[in-house]
């Protein structure tokens, strides 16, 4: 029963954070990721991390990304694939020279070296996504660009561990052909699905004599996608945003996307802030205070400046591009992922892993405000957010 406490503390936390960050003039997602930090290990300790908390946060992130390709604009995503690479490419040089120079001004070895700027060429853009949403910029050039490179983005990071994994890991079974091949398979098999069976599916069963069967089936895709895109070494955030996007082309977009969202925002997405914040501990911090300093700032800007000259490259205006290198600077449970990996390899000192997680938060935590910034320019933010 202690699992309906914990729920009750993350959703009245989430939401009252959330309105106060509103009301301070932040985006509400801020201070729902404060309020994780405050329940958490680090300063409260009311909620520990447990399984259910993460799998909770698992199916949040999903649904959160499932959203996200619901109100995609599929044609401006198209137009902008160049403009998404771009900022891809240089989301990924930048931080992989900031972050290999960064451990080597430490004095990591190489090879440590080369995984930790590996690990700062991560994006995850489930929090860009909240705050752009809360600003009515989903929808822009800017919005839906930062969304496409971050497709390209986790590919190619994807490969690159791979490489590195069969390299330095001392996994000499790893098969870099069969890296590439399972990374084709996802996307061949995704288009084919999206282009033909999600719509025929929708079409055919959403008669059926059972309740919520249009509902039923488009969690069925979601799901489906983004474990099938884990199969296939590919962020299941990724398969869930495609299975948004799929479902977007069909007539049930707007009955999906009205029933979902409260599914969603009540339970799942809340969790899932939460549970970025129970990483945080202090713990042992002090004699890396240094290390942990200069690698966030490596990490921040790197991603940022890289993000928005690929931008810059491609027509975007001044700002535009900084928003969109903002947009990008979070990376969320990708980088974690990718840290956890590499503990296990001994590609990750041992001793460095929380810093790097606290790392990736202060990434997590200073993209909203960003991107808040970057686009005052645009429509106020709404007074009620999910």
């Amino acid at each position: 029963m202690a699992i309906f406490l914990t729920l009750v503390l993350v959703i009245a936390a989430t939401k009252l954070a959330g309105d106060l960050a509103v009301r301070i003039g932040q985006p509400s997602v801020l201070g729902k990721l404060l309020a994780g930090i405050l329940l958490g290990p680090a300063v409260l300790n009311w909620i520990e991390p447990s399984a259910l908390i993460h799998d909770f946060s698992e199916i949040g992130v999903v649904l959160l990304m499932f959203i996200a390709g619901l109100e995609t604009d599929l044609d401006q995503l198209k137009r902008n694939w160049k403009a998404s690479f771009a900022v891809a490419i240089g989301g990924i040089v930048l931080p992989f020279i900031g972050g290999y120079g960064g451990a080597q001004a430490m004095g990591l070895a190489n090879a440590h070296s080369i995984f930790i700027g590996l690990l700062l060429c991560a994006t995850s853009v489930s929090i860009s996504v909240q705050t752009l949403k809360e600003m009515n910029q989903l929808h822009s050039r800017e919005g839906t660009t930062v969304l496409g490179a971050a497709v390209v983005d986790d590919v190619i990071v994807v490969l690159l561990l791979a490489i590195m994994m069969s390299m330095l890991g001392g996994e000499s079974d790893v098969s870099l052909s069969m890296v590439f091949i399972k990374k084709a398979v996802f996307f061949i098999a995704i288009l084919l699905a999206g282009w033909f069976a999600v719509p025929y599916v929708m079409k055919r069963l959403s008669a059926i004599h059972v309740t919520e069967a249009v509902m039923s089936l488009a969690l069925v895709f979601c799901l489906l996608f983004a474990y099938f895109a884990e199969k296939m070494g590919v962020a299941g955030i990724i398969g869930a945003f495609a299975a948004g996007i799929s479902i977007a082309q069909t007539p049930f977009k707007h009955e999906v996307e009205q029933k979902v969202e409260p599914i969603a925002y009540t339970l799942f997405v809340p969790v899932f802030f939460v549970s970025i914040g129970l990483n945080i501990t202090f713990a042992g911090l002090g004699s890396q205070i240094v290390f942990l300093v200069l690698i966030a700032l490596i990490a921040i800007a790197s991603k940022w400046l890289g993000g928005a000259l690929g931008a810059r490259m491609t027509g975007f205006g001044n700002r535009s591009s900084l928003a969109i290198g903002a947009g990008m600077i979070s990376r969320g449970e990708v980088a974690l992922i990718i840290a956890t990996t590499g503990l296990e390899a001994s590609l990750l000192p041992e001793q460095y892993f929380t810093s790097i997680v606290l790392v990736v938060i202060i990434t997590t935590l200073v993209t909203p405000p960003l991107l808040k910034m970057m686009f005052r320019s645009q429509p106020k933010l709404k007074k009620i957010t999910n």
